[in-house]
């Protein structure tokens, strides 16, 4: 079971701390590329007057040109090269970052709450794997399916973890057994999904899917921010409105039936919301590792472990690590991308080792 820690920050400072990370690592995405923008250019092309002072051409950027016309929106008129990098390329990437860290820091949040297993998150539990295999499917086998791609993952993320639960089931459950079941599955998925490989006839099919697999945001557009975006906002609104259950859970199952809980059917219903929240960051993003893992015990040693507090810091945290991840795997191997689960994966790793050092008591109930 968690044990509750002091608070050491204010919420509104770690809040604080992370907007400002999120907007140094922002703007340097929205600045570096192959075509050079200054700062005072991006300021300027945000601003830019023929977006905002004709919501035609803003809606046909944003929403789509078969969209906007659906809602009645006139015909795009005309802006400059450097708004529209800003605002078609390189901005969808950034928003889909934050859409994607807040949605796997979430997952973890609530997963570590479930089990009662400071191991536990979408990654290790198999979710993330579900989802991925599903996807890789659809991707190689049944390429026409694609725009159902965040509805697929969920369901992939969800059958995983009925798969991760029955396999640790033995009248009832514990922690560990739960990680390891979860190791297991996640093992045969990455395993099929490597076999799907040689299905794939299309030489493109297949590096898209390599680097997919890996975790990349690399390609990211409003197309992915439309997909992410309503997901997100559910997976938010019935996480807080679960904070209070999350809470009876970390007391551990006998407080909680005391309570009047009924614990398993509980348990589901929150781990549902976590397969939403995975599914859609993996649609988009592909299987970017560790989030999950690192955002939550990170905010919980500054701000406590009290769920409402850890989620808000969550939804701030999430966004700063994989929006600085991201810049990181954008910049740092010009003018090569790198995948931005290589970078989170490192860092989760060295995190990892060090929680499992550090703290005796690290992944037991």
């Amino acid at each position: 079971m968690t044990t509750a820690t002091p608070t050491r920050l204010p919420l509104a400072r770690v809040a604080i701390i992370s907007l400002v990370l999120i907007a140094l690592a922002g703007m340097a995405q929205l600045v570096f590329g192959s075509y050079s923008i200054d700062v005072a250019g991006v300021l300027k092309s945000l601003a830019d007057g023929d977006l905002w002072g004709h919501p035609s051409t803003l809606a046909h950027l944003v929403l789509g040109d078969s969209l906007a016309g659906s809602l009645g929106f006139g015909s795009a008129g005309t802006i400059s090269t450097e708004t529209l990098i800003v605002w078609n390329v390189r901005l969808p990437r950034v928003l889909a970052a934050i859409l994607v860290g807040i949605n796997l820091s979430l997952a973890g949040t609530i997963l570590q709450a479930v089990t009662r297993n400071e191991m536990a998150s979408p990654y290790l539990l198999g979710m993330s794997s579900g989802a991925g295999l599903a996807i890789m499917v659809v991707l190689v086998l049944f390429p026409a399916l694609t725009p159902a791609l965040p509805a697929i993952a969920m369901i992939g993320g969800g059958v995983a973890f009925l798969t991760v639960y029955a396999i640790a089931w033995n009248r009832g459950t514990s922690p560990v057994r739960l990680v390891l079941a979860g190791v297991v599955v996640g093992a045969i998925a990455g395993s099929l999904q490597t076999g799907l490989f040689f299905l794939a006839k299309d030489l493109s099919v297949i590096q898209n899917a390599l680097a997919w697999t890996t975790g990349s945001l690399t390609g990211a557009g409003w197309v992915q921010v439309r997909q992410i975006a309503p997901w997100t906002l559910i997976s938010v609104l019935l996480g807080f409105a679960s904070s209070r259950q999350l809470d009876v859970l970390h007391l551990g199952d006998a407080a909680a039936l005391s309570l009047g809980m009924r614990v398993e059917r509980t348990r589901f219903l929150l781990a549902a919301i976590a397969i939403v929240a995975t599914g859609s960051a993996v649609a988009v993003a592909g299987l970017v590792g560790f989030v999950g893992l690192i955002v939550p015990h990170v905010v919980r040693s500054l701000v406590g472990s009290s769920s409402r507090r850890l989620l808000t810091g969550c939804v701030f945290a999430g966004p700063a690590l994989l929006i600085s991840a991201d810049a990181v795997a954008r910049l740092a191997a010009r003018p090569v991308q790198l995948p931005v689960g290589i970078v989170t994966g490192c860092l989760g790793g060295v995190f990892f080792l060090y929680l499992m050092r550090q703290r005796r008591r690290f992944g037991k109930p």
